[in-house]
């Protein structure tokens, strides 16, 4: 009798040939499992160093090369399997394959002023060689930008510098702690770890994500800090580093922001000087005690009552608020002149009357205050000390001193995940400063420069303004050096002075 089940026997051989399959290809599967989880064990970012980035043109009007990608990255490197933020980077590729070198990362200061179009900033005069070797990329800081930024819903008033006053200081003290409350109630999980530390760690997840052994740096302002944090943390993955216009790393932020108003009071002086030797020109006076005069009068005189110039209504702290003033004496001597003649009615004063302005994006002054008060924990929480230092340093600074030692949203944040970094290697780096530049003075880059061990110092003597290198109206010798380095390694033998152009002073 035929056996019904014959028919059967082929398909039961191929079902449990089929089972085996499934069985070995689980069991695979399952061994890889545990084995991506061992690697996850060992490498807890490799989600983020590994992941495969979609570029994509950055903007429509912008060269098809130009291209933007989102980088995901854990909000605390503390705990990588939580909560991820996304980071906005862009790259303009080298224009040259066999020369290729690598990776240029770009940031432009801040805290938090935007790096995402700092590739194809018409602004940014990257020469030839430094193109044709590099990958330009650039990003914006977390928190910052188009990278998951952060809105404490800040009014103009609240976003504005407000100079110390003994009648107003309760006032004051009033505001700042809202800033710090209203910040902490919109982005209170977020803020311990807004902090330069992580934005260094970003960095490096960056230069994974990208493929990149090694990653070479070229930060400006608050970018030269960002840069230094990253080579104390990761010393064996930078490349070639520039640091243009260096604070003193021993002096975030606080500290920072009274050597400006130190650095401020030297370039008033040296401006007085200039001006006093130009009496015909600008009428200001014929010696620098009678320029100086001229000036305080006139804040004096907008004290009483704002100015019409150039379309604004300035008050005496409006214009002392602005602390680039004398970064350029020709410029400043223009300026101060033409507030001058408008105060005497000389100027016809803008017509019509002003409308009411749309408060303004408040994440650049967001993010500022996040990382500042949360990179350090040497912020005061004692209002009564602010007050004593401002008082101390209105005398000895007249200028900005009342603006810089004033108290802060510092004094009533939390702190931030981590204490304040230490910077001290031997990384290679070059240093470039201005001699006259009163944001990032000059001893603040003499300080940085004794930090990084193994940096080189490029001064250009006589150099006015705030950033040096690859400008539109830049130092041919110092572009000349940091190019140089860029592309052959090689750090100037010594300390390094260059002149100011005609441009530059």
């Amino acid at each position: 009798m035929r056996n019904r089940n014959t028919r059967r026997a082929p398909l039961l051989a191929a079902g449990l040939a089929a089972a085996s399959l499934s069985a070995l290809t689980l069991a695979v599967a399952f061994a890889a499992s545990k084995a991506s989880d061992a690697s996850t064990a060992k490498d807890p970012l490799r989600q983020y160093t590994q992941q495969k980035l979609q570029w994509k043109r950055c903007d429509a009007k912008g060269p098809d090369t130009f291209q933007c990608a989102t980088l995901k990255v854990p909000l605390d490197y503390s705990d990588p399997g939580g909560k991820t933020i996304g980071l906005a980077i862009s790259r303009l590729k080298a224009g040259s394959t066999k020369e290729r070198r690598g990776v240029l990362l770009l940031n432009p200061g801040g805290p938090g002023a935007p790096g995402l179009h700092l590739p194809a900033d018409p602004l940014m005069k990257f020469p030839a060689e430094v193109k044709r070797r590099y990958d330009l990329v650039g990003f914006d800081l977390r928190g910052a930008g188009q990278s998951t930024p952060v809105s404490c819903g800040l009014t103009t008033e609240e976003q504005s510098d407000q100079p110390y006053k003994a009648e107003t200081f309760t006032k004051d003290v009033d505001r700042v702690r809202t800033v710090a409350e209203k910040c902490r109630a919109k982005a209170g999980d977020n803020l311990p770890h807004l902090t330069t530390r992580n934005s260094a760690r970003d960095m490096d997840v960056i230069r994974a994500a990208l493929g990149e052994k090694r990653i070479s740096y070229l930060g400006i302002s608050y970018g030269t800090y960002l840069g230094a944090v990253y080579m104390q943390l990761f010393p064996q993955r930078a490349d070639r580093i520039v640091l243009d216009s260096a604070t003193d790393p021993t002096r975030i932020y606080r500290g920072m922001f009274q050597d400006m108003a130190k650095a401020a009071e030297q370039a008033f002086t040296r401006w007085t000087e200039w001006t006093a030797r130009r009496h015909t020109t600008y009428g200001l006076g014929d010696t620098p005690a009678k320029v100086r005069e001229t000036f305080w009068n006139l804040i004096a005189r907008a004290d009483r009552g704002p100015i019409a110039f150039e379309g604004q209504n300035l008050t005496g702290d409006s214009i002392r608020a602005d602390n680039r003033t004398f970064f350029h004496v020709q410029k400043a001597a223009e300026r101060i002149a033409g507030l001058k003649k408008a105060a005497e009615g000389k100027n016809p004063a803008p017509s019509g009357t002003p409308g009411q302005a749309e408060e303004p994006d408040d994440n650049y002054a967001s993010i500022a205050w996040s990382v500042m008060c949360a990179d350090t924990r040497t912020w005061s929480h004692d209002p009564e000390r602010y007050r004593r230092e401002a008082i101390r340093d209105t005398a000895r600074y007249p200028l900005y001193g009342d603006f810089a030692a004033t108290i802060t949203p510092c004094a009533f944040w939390k702190q931030g995940s981590e204490p304040q970094t230490k910077i001290d290697n031997k990384v290679g780096a070059l240093i470039a400063q201005n001699e006259w530049d009163s944001q990032t003075p000059l001893f603040a880059g003499q300080a940085m420069h004794r930090a990084l061990r193994g940096s080189r110092m490029l001064t250009v003597a006589g150099g006015e303004g705030h950033g040096v290198l690859y400008a539109p109206d830049g130092n041919p010798c110092a572009d000349k050096a940091a190019t140089v380095y860029l592309t052959t390694g090689r750090l100037p033998a010594k300390e390094l002075t260059c002149r100011a152009t005609a441009g530059q002073n």
